[in-house]
């Protein structure tokens, strides 16, 4: 199957703008969305806890930096996502949250200009899964590493895979049970679809390798719950 365009993800979220800036009915496909935010984001505030600067990776409607503004206020935010709708979204709900400065880009991560050794804490929530080979696999994280300043943090909160392909489909099949539990057999159905059409993720354990091979000099497991995880690294 040929996966979407960086244009087709682009304009699906353009029309889910108000579905993903409720976190009640947002994430209902995301196993234990609400828990995997509040982790990443605490655990970002204990790391760093002098933070200014927040960079916000495929940001959607700015649900995680709203967050992150209830531990460390008053960040300088940062905001990147393809969606135009999305970041004007965003860029309305933080204004009103922080007194310090709140700045959109429009584009993809791979190729946006970004301060580097600038941020204390970036943030990627369930975007990561959008990459496609190893080398952009590599070449992202490397990025993304060089834009931290030495002992800040990159927390992630993704959809992930098994090595194992027998463990693999064991997790993909309960997911499914969860989908089907949450909206029925069609809704089991549309979300799977989608995600084999739109999403390439990657284990827990290739990420973590990932971030110590470009310069992370430690890494973390927050947690993780079938196909779903929150962890991180700290350059």
């Amino acid at each position: 199957m040929n996966k979407s365009t960086i244009q087709e993800i682009r304009e699906r979220f353009d029309k889910d703008v108000e579905r993903f800036s409720n976190l009640e009915t947002g994430q209902v496909s995301t196993i234990d969305a609400r828990l995997s935010l509040e982790l990443i984001t605490e655990a970002s505030k204990r790391i760093v806890p002098g933070a200014k600067n927040l960079l916000d990776i495929g940001c959607g409607a700015g649900n995680y930096t709203l967050m992150m503004l209830t531990k460390i206020p008053n960040l300088n935010c940062t905001l990147v996502d393809l969606s135009k709708p999305m970041l004007d979204k965003a860029w309305e709900r933080v204004s009103q949250q922080t007194n310090g400065t709140v700045e959109i880009i429009q584009g993809d991560i791979r190729e946006v200009e970004l301060q580097k050794n600038y941020y204390d804490i970036i943030l990627a929530g369930a975007v990561l899964h959008h990459l496609r080979d190893d080398n952009d696999w590599e070449t992202t994280f490397r990025k993304i590493c060089s834009l931290l300043r030495p002992g800040g943090c990159l927390m992630i909160s993704d959809l992930i895979r098994q090595e194992n392909e027998l463990l693999n489909d064991y997790t993909w099949e309960r997911y499914g049970d969860y989908l089907e539990q949450a909206g029925g057999k069609e809704y089991r159905q549309k979300v799977l679809d989608y995600v084999a059409k739109e999403d390439s993720p990657r284990s827990m354990n290739y990420q973590l390798d990932l971030m110590k091979k470009v310069g992370f000099r430690s890494v973390e497991i927050l947690h993780k719950n079938m196909c779903f995880g929150a962890f991180g690294g700290i350059k």
